[in-house]
């Protein structure tokens, strides 16, 4: 469960299977036929804190949450895998242990008609050996008991809780038959009304209801998609009319028939009830991110968020604090999507299940979540001694810093951009509570500043130059550095007339509030982007490269100093030096050196080559390199055509796909009972059929007709500003192309 990096693109394999948007549906929950069997997970868990704590089994029972004192109605049995399709893809085993506690990292759990079931929505990662990510969305819901052996062995484990409970408050009375009458008539029959109150099953006059969870596992995360379809599939489910179609169509579509949007573009495809959209960011844009930042910031507050995130960046041990498993992906996911170009290295888990707790005691970086127990005292939560931590009580919006780090280079003016963006989105920057007085001082900013700064995402409607509204596009910049030389000028023109003609045929296809996270999202990214872009935009000039071959820098890339830290910190700003020292020790900075290195012989990785095109645009701006070494803070000026890339995705759907239909099917197959989710067909579920995805091929196509324009570019050997210009002609025309 530890490991790091992103994911290898899945689209990469000539499999068909690897550009489906899901690779397994899954459905977790009770097996009728092994009836109530204990988590040993939880009982695996009492022996850990004991030893742990150096307690007694008998104190660990009296402190643990789950333990066979507690009602029968709290505690926890064990969960079971009880159907996924397909069965087993090659190049993405199936793992069953790891996918049944991740999707119910408590076990079943129960209820009865008097206590919530409000179905509950969480995610999971699951980190391989290679560093690669598999993502899990999980929706839990309850449903009712209909097995008799169940029912009956529930009442079965009451009657012997009440015996067990009432065996001891007799056996703590006094030996007086006084005060054994007083006891029994009193404290026994007081004890006993109230555990019959509360947390009681009578199998006569209560109902019971059991978790289940359905889940889909995809390769890449697209959260907001992935949940729309689990809840449209439990609405069915619950719905007093049948679905439209089975549900086995609906997991059939989305399992072989729904294709992985390709990078920059955007896709629909079809749940139960409605149409469900999603967008995959382009080459040169910041990676794909679903997890919405404005929850995360809403959690902790802005400065909160930002102390987390540096000592993210530092590589100290973060542990995150909260009852939902949601609440501790989206902050661990929003903190980490956060670090772009570089990637966190060590341990990663944002939902510790209990059979793991003691990888809090591990001398090593890492960030984890951790799940409170509801009505816990915090201050009876034994952490790890060590001088590192940083503990993130997410659900009371706490933190606890290390002794002493260095504080994030431009700080305060770091801040207060965001709070810039934050504010533009009604975010309070502060969050649910106020976080300090500097924070609380930044809301009381002027925000007719923000109007017309042409920066961070308004442009007035007056005229203004395109240079300035475009600057931030790669091929725009390109283009008036070739203007620039040859003399030509870009001319201020009128932009509110034809955006609005423009706007008239198109039509957002979400909601507005989902276009707005997106548009948060990336803005938000773009600000953390642009003050490693600043910081490191000369990075190059101190990398170490002295290995002739590959293969000789890998065989002695210990011994070899890659990175010349001296020349570097001495050529920074005084400021940045008490936490640049520290970062350009951590392994992530490594990792990162260590992939400009291996450039020069394999392909780049995805986030260096976005990150160097973004220092390619710096140095077209600033052509004085000192500029680039100043501690003048600089905004970030992208923040526009970020937000309109979104937008403009959303506004018009590349690829729409196979809507769901009827399956071959056996007659009775596909019966439709309210309030249970049917027993699905694996039949029909086991595959998909051939060559179902179009865009496989037809990707491939288009790769093969870039890599052709590519080899033919090299051969003929055209100067370099003739090559930009064919290229500028190139993406104009493709730009028209139908």
């Amino acid at each position: 469960m530890s490991g790091s990096g992103a994911a290898p693109g899945p689209g990469s394999g000539s499999s068909p299977a690897a550009c489906r948007f899901a690779h397994y549906f899954v459905l977790c929950g009770i097996d009728a036929d092994s009836g109530l069997e204990p988590d040993e997970l939880a009982v695996l868990y009492q022996w850990l804190e004991a030893d742990r704590h150096g307690k007694s089994q008998d104190a660990a029972n009296t402190t643990s949450g789950e333990n066979f004192d507690q009602s029968p109605l709290r505690r926890t049995f064990k969960s079971k895998v009880l159907a996924h399709y397909p069965q087993n893809i090659e190049w993405n085993p199936f793992d069953q242990d790891a996918v049944n506690m991740l999707c119910m990292p408590k076990g079943l759990s129960f209820r009865t008609q008097t206590d919530n079931k409000d179905p509950q929505f969480h995610s999971f990662i699951i980190t391989r050996e290679d560093g690669s990510r598999t993502y899990g969305f999980v929706l839990t819901f309850y449903e009712e008991v209909t097995s008799k052996q169940i029912c009956t062995a529930m009442q079965t484990l009451y009657q012997m809780h009440n015996a067990e409970h009432y065996s001891s408050v007799y056996a703590s009375s006094s030996c007086s038959m006084d005060s054994l009458a007083s006891s029994v008539d009193e404290g026994d029959t007081t004890s006993l009304l109230k555990l019959q109150r509360y947390n009681s099953y009578d199998i006569s006059r209560d109902t019971l209801y059991v978790s289940k969870s359905i889940c889909l596992i995809t390769p890449l995360p697209f959260m907001q998609a992935c949940k729309k379809f689990l809840i449209q599939l439990y609405k069915a489910v619950t719905s007093q009319q049948p679905p439209p179609l089975p549900l086995e169509s609906y997991i059939h579509n989305i399992l072989y028939e729904v294709p992985l949007p390709p990078p920059g573009r955007s896709l629909k495809f079809y749940g139960v009830y409605e149409p469900v959209i999603c967008q995959r960011p382009g080459p040169s844009e910041l990676p794909l991110s679903d997890y919405p930042l404005r929850e995360a910031f809403e959690l902790l507050g802005l400065e909160n968020l930002v102390q987390v995130f540096t000592c993210v960046l530092l590589e100290m041990q973060i542990l995150l604090y909260s009852q939902d498993y949601q609440r501790l992906m989206t902050v661990a996911e929003g903190i980490t999507t956060l670090l772009f170009p570089f990637q966190w290295q060590h341990v990663y888990v944002p939902i510790l299940p209990a059979s793991l707790l003691h990888f809090l005691d591990a001398p090593v970086p890492y960030l984890m979540g951790l799940q409170s127990k509801e009505g816990t005292d915090r201050s009876k939560l034994e952490l790890p001694q060590e001088a590192n931590l940083c503990f993130v009580d997410i659900d009371n919006h706490f933190i606890e810093l290390p002794e002493e780090f260095p504080q994030f280079p431009n700080k305060v003016d770091f801040i207060q951009e965001l709070s810039e963006v934050l504010v533009q989105f009604g975010i309070p920057p502060e969050g649910s509570l106020h976080c300090s007085e500097s924070t609380s001082k930044l809301k009381n900013m002027v925000l007719k500043d923000l109007v017309n700064d042409k920066k961070n995402g308004n442009v007035s409607t007056n005229n203004i130059s395109m240079y300035e509204l475009l600057k931030g596009n790669e091929t725009i910049a390109r283009l008036q550095a070739l203007a620039k030389r040859t003399g030509v000028a870009v001319e201020k023109m009128d932009l509110s007339a034809s955006l609005s003609e423009k706007d008239k045929d198109l039509k957002l296809q979400c909601e507005e509030a989902e276009l707005r996270d997106y548009q948060l999202n990336v803005q938000l990214r773009e600000v953390f982007a642009n003050r490693f872009t600043q910081m490191f935009a000369d990075y190059e000039a101190f990398v170490i490269q002295t290995a002739q071959d590959m293969e000789s820098w890998l065989t002695n890339r210990e011994q070899m100093q890659n990175f010349d830290k001296a020349s570097f910190l001495s050529d920074q700003p005084e400021p940045y030096l008490p936490f640049l020292s520290r970062f350009i020790e951590t392994q992530m900075f490594a990792t990162f050196i260590d992939n400009k290195i291996m450039s020069q012989w394999e392909e780049k990785d995805p986030l260096l080559r976005v990150f160097d095109s973004r220092i390619d645009k710096i140095r077209l701006y600033n052509v004085r390199a000192p500029t680039l070494r100043t501690s003048i803070y600089q905004k970030c000026s992208t923040l526009k055509e970020a937000a309109q890339s979104i937008e403009q995705r959303l506004m018009k759907m590349d690829h729409t796909a196979i809507h769901p239909h009827l399956l071959d099917m056996k007659i009775g197959q596909g019966k439709y009972e309210q309030g249970f989710f049917p027993k699905l067909q694996s039949d029909v579920l086991a595959t998909g059929p051939a060559n179902n995805n179009r865009w496989v091929s037809r990707s491939a196509t288009a790769q093969r007709r870039k890599e052709r324009l590519r080899q033919h570019s090299e051969h003929v050997g055209l100067d370099n500003d003739l090559r930009e210009v064919c290229g500028l002609l190139s993406w104009g025309a493709s730009q028209q192309a139908p």
